[in-house]
């Protein structure tokens, strides 16, 4: 009976390899676990009696995303000097579900091959095995999505144990390949909230962390928050905890359903930095939790007189934008909500507008005008002349305003792309004059030459498009320069054409469109992981433009006017005053 079930069992593995779903997330090894791996117990299940050189490497491949006990899945298939030895590294790279594994024909013989006369035959009991992907990105050592593309391939040997039983008996390569369709079950996207100076909101991080045991999740949020940000938004953002800050106990879960975080080495912190602090861990604690949160710190409650917390205690960190969008058409600034042309010359026909991006508390205008054959940048204030800032070059992207810190006055700093190549910072100083300050963008212009260029509503990263590529950047602002660091290309070799990106209506998120057909507009995850495709019905391609804001329905521009959606899934709607070559845009 005991052998029956134990045949059952394997079965069932075998069973469950096949049934894996079709989109998936990325993943992040425990730093825990893996520095003591070798000396954790090997207690996942033996691979399935009989297994051939190829499954067991397959098996060892899709058992790589799940870290739990020393990754114990993956160690399962290794021979036993294997088992205790290796070493797997944090990061790993993601590779396509659709990967093969074949035998090496200049190493071993297959099991149909006849063997050639030589004075060394291969040994039957070794087979070389080689696994071949693509690369959809990297999980980096810090819990975050790297995308990438191009080819991956590692090789194993595997041999035949003294009990009949194929193990791989090679050391694995440290980079472990991870195929995406095993993310969902192991592992769940976390937004991390880090303070932006800059503009005095919380701006997200977006990092992996295994889903079980599922009670666990809270203190692995709060393992992330301690450790900083991400490599890809570090200097964009402050880390508001010192380097003598830990948690004094694991973050535990109460009998009331209250979660408590006890926190040690704030003494001295300041009440406005400690309420920071606070809101910092309740906001990134919101996508795994929905119960109140007890903060202490150093023996007292980590705000004073504040000791449980949710989020709706928290005062907004958003900062407030115009609740109605605008459009150019016909050389005029327009409201979306009625059409009718906005006060001033921008509205009236004197600037012949050819783009146009409105601050995000919705009291300033920066215009591109058509000047003969050349363009020039206008800015001001809403409804007034817009004094003239003569940049030179042949072209201006459409420009896009830096926030303004919560309840500091309306933005003063706006930026646009000179002929591709160069990023024109224009600040307004303290005696009223828009002023060009420079931006080290080489990172970014290093892979080729920009398109469109949009400042995110917290001010700590840039979307652009760069040669039909979409690519995200951090901002890192010192005390006499701006840089634009790590850009990302987001699903590179797949999202191709795109002509114009906004941010979402969640700081997580970008809408790009497309020249393609039948998928002209995406959602995509900040770090490119997800994409998703919006609904093409009523869409004539291309889709030349987008606007997206919280809480605003999306708003996309083609060859026959403007069309508004709020959901995947939904049919485009005509706009209700579409007018022909019409651009639409929300404040940023």
């Amino acid at each position: 009976m005991r052998r029956v079930l134990v045949l059952l069992a394997c079965a069932l593995v075998l069973v469950s390899c096949a049934n894996v779903p079709q989109e998936s997330l990325p993943v992040v090894v425990s730093v825990v676990s893996v520095e003591k791996a070798p000396q954790q117990a090997n207690n996942a299940p033996e691979p399935p009696a009989n297994a051939e050189p190829l499954d067991i490497v397959r098996l060892f491949i899709k058992a790589n995303a799940d870290p739990r006990s020393g990754n114990a899945a993956s160690r399962a298939f290794l021979d036993d000097k294997q088992r205790g030895a290796w070493r797997p590294n944090r990061s790993f790279t993601i590779i396509d579900k659709t990967f093969s594994t074949v035998y090496d024909p200049t190493a071993s013989t297959g099991p149909t091959t006849t063997p050639t006369p030589s004075s060394a035959a291969p040994d039957p009991n070794v087979r070389t095995v080689t696994v071949r992907g693509s690369v959809l990105g990297t999980l980096s050592a810090d819990s975050a999505f790297i995308p990438s593309s191009g080819p991956a391939e590692q090789t194993f040997q595997v041999r035949k144990q003294a009990d009949g039983q194929w193990r791989i008996s090679s050391p694995p390569p440290p980079v472990l390949l991870v195929t995406d369709d095993e993310f969902d079950g192991n592992y769940n996207p976390v937004v991390v909230s880090f303070y932006s100076g800059d503009s005095g909101s919380f701006a997200p991080d977006l990092r992996y962390v295994p889903a079980k045991p599922q009670s666990g999740m809270p203190g692995r949020v709060m393992d992330l928050i301690l450790q900083g940000p991400s490599a890809g938004l570090t200097g964009a953002v402050k880390n508001l905890f010192g380097d003598g800050v830990s948690l004094e106990n694991n973050v535990k879960n109460n009998d009331d359903g209250s979660l408590t975080v006890q926190l040690s080495g704030l003494t001295g912190v300041g009440p406005d930095t400690r309420s920071l602090i606070a809101a910092q861990i309740v906001l990134s604690m919101q996508t795994v939790t929905s119960t109140r949160i007890r903060l202490l710190a150093d023996g007292a409650p980590l705000v004073a007189g504040h000791e449980y917390w949710r989020s709706s205690d928290l005062p907004s960190y958003n900062a407030s934008s115009s609740p109605n969008g605008l459009m150019t058409a016909g050389g005029r600034v327009r409201s979306l909500s009625d059409g009718a042309p906005i006060a001033g010359a921008v509205g009236n026909g004197a600037y012949p507008v050819v783009s146009a991006a409105q601050s995000i508390d919705g009291k300033r205008l920066a215009v591109v005008e058509q000047d003969g054959d050349r363009v020039r940048l206008r800015i001001g204030d809403l409804g007034r002349d817009l004094p003239t800032v003569d940049l030179g070059g042949g072209s201006l992207s459409r420009p896009t305003w830096r926030p303004a810190q919560i309840g500091a006055g309306p933005s003063n700093e706006v930026w646009t792309v000179v002929d591709h190549s160069i990023i024109a910072r224009m600040v307004l100083d303290p005696n009223g004059h828009w002023l060009r300050q420079s931006v080290n963008a080489n990172d970014l212009l290093a892979l080729g030459s920009i398109g469109v260029l949009r400042l995110s509503r917290d001010g700590t990263r840039v979307a652009a498009t760069v040669n039909g590529q979409l690519v995200v950047a951090s901002v890192v602002r010192s005390s006499d320069t701006v840089t634009l660091r790590e850009p990302r290309v987001l699903q590179p070799g797949v999202l191709t054409d795109v002509l114009d990106v906004d941010w979402g209506s969640t700081p997580d998120t970008l809408v790009a469109a497309t020249s393609s057909p039948s998928q002209p507009v995406q959602r995509l995850s900040i770090d490119g992981r997800r994409m998703d495709a919006y609904n093409s019905s009523n869409l004539t391609a291309p889709v030349r433009a987008v606007a997206s804001a919280p809480s605003q329905p999306i708003v996309v521009a083609d060859a026959g006017g403007l069309w508004t959606a709020t959901e995947l899934g939904e049919v485009w709607r005509p706009q209700a005053h579409s007018m022909q070559n019409a651009d639409p845009f929300y404040p940023g």
